[in-house]
Formats: structure tokens, sequence, C-alpha cells
């Protein structure tokens, strides 16, 4: 069995009804998620490879703060929609039970992995190491081959005629500038 069949076995939607236990589960993926892949393997990787990069202090301290300020706040505004309109969490396991198109979701599909690669981003740029950087880009390269390979194929089965319209008026990566209702 590939990974891919394994984690689409794995994904069902979501029986919890309370918004507040969906919350708390969204939250429960945070705290694991986040001490994973945002502190403890960017850590890791700035250990493993710690070359400084040219970078100055100030402007990256400044810019890193403003992209892990922009994903956390793009972060729970989507934990919100997921619960809310979804009536489910981003863990495959408690998947939304419908498309999820509101919020963030009309300005691109992919706003949580969004969210979560800026504030990657922000401690890769934080940090200034190789091996910081070099574990951004291989997230960034790992989330776009979930999503392609992955997620999406499992949304069309879930969804059907429904998620391919979406995919056709909302970008997967970069919000388009039209004004959308």
């Amino acid at each position: 069995m590939t990974v891919r069949e394994a984690l689409q076995r794995a994904t069902r939607p979501s029986t919890t009804r309370s918004i507040a236990a969906l919350w708390a589960k969204s939250l429960l993926n945070a705290v694991l998620f986040f001490a994973i892949f945002m502190v403890a393997l960017p850590a890791l990787a700035h250990h493993l490879l710690p070359i400084e990069l040219p970078l100055p202090r100030s402007p990256r301290v400044w810019l890193s703060g403003a992209l892990a300020l922009a994903g956390i706040t793009a972060w729970i505004a989507c934990l919100d929609t997921f619960s809310r309109h979804g009536r489910g969490t981003p863990l495959p396991a408690d998947a939304p039970r419908q498309l999820v198109t509101t919020g963030l979701f009309r300005r691109i599909r992919n706003p949580i992995m969004a969210a979560e690669l800026l504030v990657i981003w922000a401690i890769a740029l934080y940090l200034a190491s190789l091996g910081a950087v070099l574990y951004a880009v291989a997230m960034s390269i790992g989330a776009h081959a979930a999503v392609v390979y992955i997620e999406e194929p499992e949304l069309r089965k879930r969804f059907g005629p429904s998620y391919e319209a979406y995919c056709r008026s909302v970008p997967r990566w970069l919000p388009s500038l039209e004004h959308k209702r």
C-alpha cells in the first residue's frame, strides 16, 4: 500500500458535532504540528547545518516576525472556518464533512498549508542558517507534492464536481487579485 492509499483510507469525515470539540481537536493538532514541524525539525536542521547566511539581523527579525504573525493569524482563521463551515478539522481522520470554500479558502485552495509554510519560512529567516532554509525548501516541495498527489485526488473523490468547479475558480497557492463573492 502506498502512502497516498494509506492516507486516503485514513481520511474520513468528522462525526464530531460540537464546534468547541472541533476547535479542541484542531488545537491539539496545532500543538503537535507546531512542536514537531515548526520547532523541533527547524532547530535540528539549524543544528545539523549551522552555516550562517549573510542576512542583516534587524530586517530579518522584523520580516520573520511579520511572516510568523501573518501565518499564525491565517491559520487560526482557517481553523475557525473548518470548524464552523466544514464541520471538521485539518486532521485526515476528522476531515471536514463539507467542502470549505469560504474565508481564506475563497482566495486560495490551501490556506492552512500556506499559513504553515509562512511560519516555517519565518523561522528559517529568523535563524538565517543554511540548514533552516533547506528545511523550509524541503517542506515547501513536500507540501506541494502532498497537495497535488494526495489531498487533491482525495477531495476530488469525496466532493466530485463541486471540488472540480472550486479548483477551476480558486488558485492553489497564490491568491488572485480579482474580487470573489
